[in-house]
């Protein structure tokens, strides 16, 4: 079903959007139930349209498809044919990167102007991994003496099942489903919820690229029951899910039954450290951007600012300013810095940590929302100063515009408090000592560090935590090879090698 909407020089409340179907065997249908449920807009939660949801019946059916594609067409296609099709969906997405971004910001509050990099990063993941598997996925040879030759080739699993959050969803599908399909696997989409838009339009671009029927699917639902039948499922061989540590944890529990292999990109409570010598200016730029970029919706944000007892009072100053001075707008509108965030109970939550802040003796310092905004999830981008990091908000991921700023005098002390968290996501350690910013980035505990930088991605990288943010790693070779594929080794004997004969008489 298509999602068009009207032209976005309209404020977001006038966009009106079609509603949404399932995704299954090449066609777009209704869930088995006919139930819906209503997409509700973070700017002024009232319904935008209305959503098919599946359940385990849809999900059956999805997942039948899919093995289906999978042991007829998809598995056993020439990579060079099946390249065509991934990179004719990067080309596709870049003719729909202007709706794609408008839907996304409609649908999840973000605004515009990061939507639009976000569809120019989607068409990025494809093209990437149509690269990487095209020249990259081969095995190895080891030779034994002259007696065989062992070589290792990489298969395909099967039908997957990617299940995806509602904080960049557009971007976070595409990461998922271009490696999957790409190597060769056939997938079952379940996007979150929250954020069904664009998972749909990325059924249309698939249904428009000329896809088998049956290599990519969508099933809309909820978590409890959708996603939990996708998890349970025996056909699905493997799960990869972003999203909140306690599901994640549910996931990994439910899919050992079957013994599917996991993928678990979860929370995180970031540090971002500050030491006397630093460029001030930059980190600012940077700390700043970390934590109220993507409406402080984002899993690698720098929700903790650890800031050097000498330059603290100073950076604390331009901190307020910059929190003052940031554009708090509609999501269509292009110098719109901080939308809504994604729902009101997300909204209610992010709230009661700020009063818990406050309760806890932390100074809360905010800017404004702009009272033509009062009907929709806005929360003022927020500083909560004065924090240590034995506080419940500095403890438990808040994911909004909440940064938290505590004060440190050694590297030793904030290396040790930087790590007395159950998260280890990412970190930011921001020094013009070289060394330092060396000893510090290996010693906090992470699965991804930048040195004098703010949250830039190279596809290649391993991206992942250590802790309770997840377990594995997405991109580069680390999703084709130790995910997407399993190893097949090939022992092939070239010499009349010594077998033992057992039972023959001499």
């Amino acid at each position: 079903m298509a999602n068009h909407v009207t032209d976005t020089n309209q404020p977001t409340q006038n966009l009106a959007v079609e509603d949404v179907s399932l995704f299954i065997n090449g066609e777009f249908v209704d869930s088995v139930s006919k139930k819906t449920f209503a997409n509700l807009s973070p700017f002024t939660n009232e319904t935008i349209n209305l959503v098919a949801e599946g359940r385990k019946e849809d999900i059956d059916a999805a997942v039948e498809s899919a093995k289906t594609a999978f042991d007829t067409t998809w598995k056993t296609m020439k990579i060079s044919e099946r390249m065509v099709y991934i990179n004719r969906i990067a080309d596709l997405i870049d003719e729909e990167a202007e709706e794609i971004a408008r839907l996304e910001a409609i649908d999840t509050g973000l605004p515009i102007s990061q939507t639009k990099k976000q569809a120019a990063r989607a068409a990025m993941n494809f093209r990437f991994y149509a690269k990487m598997v095209e020249s990259t996925l081969h095995g190895e040879a080891y030779q034994v003496d002259d007696e065989f030759i062992n070589y290792t080739i990489y298969k395909p699993l099967g039908v997957v099942g990617l299940i995806t959050p509602w904080n960049a969803p557009f971007m976070l599908e595409t990461w998922k489903v271009a490696p999957a399909l790409a190597t060769g696997n056939t997938v079952v989409l379940k996007p979150a919820e929250l954020s069904p838009l664009t998972a749909n339009k990325l059924a249309e671009v698939i249904q428009k690229a000329g896809l088998p029927k049956g290599v990519f699917n969508i099933v809309h639902g909820f978590g409890e029951t959708a996603g939990d039948a996708l998890v349970r499922h025996p056909d699905v061989e493997a799960i990869s899910f972003t999203g909140e540590t306690t599901t994640g944890s549910t996931i990994i529990k439910n899919a050992a039954d079957t013994l599917k292999k996991t993928s678990m990109e979860l929370g995180g409570k970031s540090p971002l450290i500050v030491f006397e010598d630093a460029d001030l200016d930059r980190a600012l730029d940077a700390a700043v951007w970390g934590i109220f970029s993507f409406n402080g919706e984002r899993c690698t944000s720098n929700s903790r600012v650890f800031l050097h007892k000498n330059i603290k009072e100073k950076f604390v100053a331009a901190l307020k300013e910059r929190v003052k001075n940031i554009v708090v707008g509609d999501p269509m509108d292009k110098s719109t810095e901080l939308g809504p965030l994604i729902e009101t109970a997300h909204y209610n939550k992010v709230k009661k940590y700020i009063e818990i802040a406050g309760e806890e003796g932390c100074d809360v310092f905010q800017g404004d929302v702009p009272a033509a905004f009062s009907a929709g999830n806005y929360v003022p981008p927020t500083l909560l100063l004065n924090a240590t990091n034995d506080m419940t908000v500095c403890q438990e991921e808040i994911f909004g515009p909440v940064m938290a700023v505590i004060e440190f005098e050694t590297e030793e002390e904030v290396i040790k408090v930087a790590n007395d968290v159950k998260y280890g996501l990412a970190g930011f350690v921001w020094t013009n000592d070289i060394k330092r910013g060396h000893r510090v980035a290996q010693a906090v505990e992470a699965g991804m560090i930048w040195i004098n930088s703010q949250n830039t991605r190279d596809l290649r990288i391993p991206f992942g935590g250590t802790k309770a943010s997840g377990i594995g790693r997405e991109g580069g070779h680390y999703a084709i090879f130790e995910f997407y594929t399993e190893p097949k080794v090939i022992h092939v004997a070239i010499s009349d090698h010594h077998i033992p004969q057992f039972g023959k008489k001499k």
